[in-house]
């Protein structure tokens, strides 16, 4: 446990469209996925839509993952494993929704738990279903990969100012919160195919006029994800802290002696290349 300076690092993106079907998401998706990682070959969609992906092949050689149910948060984690093992920099997941609700998701999968485990109590299968869909959502949060979900979201019918009817999205079809797990959560509307954003660390689009996605949109995220210091080199540094320091602190005060040679101080302090090279330039 240390203490230090809080240091932007470059990320990869966690971003959910919300939007009634027929908006867009799709298309979206792929357009904006396109923008982040600049080739089309890097980017899978992980398709539960009936193959709704492959209508836009048109656009260029992404690859799919057809999943067909039951819909268990299992069975996604494996397709975003195979996309990984496939060197995909881009996992669209089209869509969210049929985790949660769909064929063998986590609502029928918990209903069925309950009836034959727990009396028909739904509640008490709910500590059985709960840790499924946790591993499902910390596994997109935790992706090496860009992570773009598409999640339905319930339709309502209002009536606008000019008294025409507009069926709108109200609400994600996923478990209470999903939009907050990740970065940013744009809600597409079904008319317009515009964007707006119902969070936004990013700071990107929070407060900004509705928008049409395209490939400019991922390119302005990627710049956004790629700002401050490689992960990587955080490691190296921690490396650095734990393991070398206090060898460091040492031999180099042996050097400062100059009693010793430099292999006297390599062999009595075992230090590791890194500090090897330091000494031999303070040498």
């Amino acid at each position: 446990m240390q203490l230090q300076k809080a240091t932007r690092k470059k990320v990869k993106l966690r971003l959910n469209l919300s939007a009634p079907s027929g908006a867009g998401k799709t298309y979206s998706a792929l357009l904006m996925a396109k923008g982040l990682v600049g080739d089309w070959e890097k980017i899978a969609v992980i398709d539960t839509e009936n193959n709704s992906a492959s209508l836009y092949e048109h656009l260029g050689p992404f690859n799919v993952i057809d999943l067909h149910p039951p819909f268990a948060p299992e069975r996604y984690i494996q397709a975003i494993d195979a996309c990984l093992s496939g060197g995909m920099e881009c996992i669209i997941i089209d869509s969210s929704t049929h985790e949660w609700s769909g064929a063998g998701g986590c609502l029928e999968a918990n209903d069925k738990l309950a009836a034959a485990k727990y009396r028909g109590n739904t509640w008490s299968a709910w500590s059985d279903t709960t840790p499924r869909h946790d591993a499902f959502v910390n596994k997109v949060l935790q992706c090496p990969a860009h992570v773009i979900t598409c999640t339905r979201s319930k339709m309502e019918t209002v009536m606008t100012d000019d008294k025409k009817v507009k069926k709108v999205g109200m609400k994600d079809i996923q478990r209470e919160g999903w939009e907050y797990e990740l970065t940013v959560s744009l809600n597409i509307d079904r008319d317009t195919h515009t964007a707006v954003a119902s969070k936004d660390r990013t700071e990107l689009f929070d407060g900004k006029p509705p928008f049409v996605i395209t490939e400019e949109t991922g390119k302005t995220i990627r710049e956004w994800c790629d700002k401050g210091i490689d992960a990587k080199d955080e490691s190296n540094k921690k490396e650095w802290l734990d393991e070398d320091h206090a060898s460091w602190v040492a031999a180099s005060e042996a050097v400062k002696s100059g009693k010793y040679s430099l292999d006297q101080i390599k062999a009595k302090y075992n230090v590791s290349k890194r500090v090897e090279a330091l000494l031999t330039a303070a040498i």
